[in-house]
């Protein structure tokens, strides 16, 4: 009889031989990268309006509160922030006028966010930028609406078996 660690250990040595094993690393430095390069191309629109005035994870973060009314860390929760310091950057945008925030009502510990007419302006320049995106994607990118759909499926299956990992402790 194996004991645990053994078992876990041939685990660890089979996982390196597994047929999905560069794929899977392959797909995990993809991802990180393509975060990245959405953050740069969002940079990029706003130096080209002359806008300086927000940082592309604090225009992301506007764009991803949209018409919704949120506490700070449902920011996080929800996935609407990928961040450590979601309250560094609620702060700011609270200062510059981009977000408007209140008490709730219902627990007065809890502060609710919302956009202001300055910050629905960074979601709509976000949302065009998106749409634009949406137009060319399968034109210029030669990315189809099918591929999109079997990469998002995948994507789906990931982040559920990542749910998995952390909920089951798998």
């Amino acid at each position: 009889m194996k004991s645990q660690s053994a078992k876990v250990i041939e685990s660890n040595t089979s996982a390196e031989t597994s047929p999905a094993h560069g794929s899977y690393l392959e797909a995990l430095h993809l991802v990180e990268r393509l975060h990245r390069r959405l953050l740069d191309v969002i940079k990029d629109e706003f130096e080209r309006r002359g806008r300086e005035d927000v940082n592309s994870v604090q225009a992301l973060l506007l764009y991803n509160i949209g018409d919704k009314e949120l506490t700070a860390s449902e920011l996080r929760t929800k996935g609407y922030y990928l961040g450590s310091n979601v309250s560094y950057n609620v702060k700011k945008l609270v200062e510059a006028g981009y977000l408007h925030h209140a008490r709730s009502k219902t627990d007065r510990r809890s502060v609710r966010i919302s956009l202001t007419d300055k910050g629905r302006t960074i979601h709509d320049i976000i949302q065009g930028l998106y749409d634009k995106h949406a137009r060319t994607i399968q034109p210029i990118g030669g990315i189809s609406d099918d591929d999109f759909g079997r990469l998002n499926v995948a994507l789906g299956r990931l982040e559920r078996f990542w749910t998995d990992q952390i909920r089951y402790r798998l």
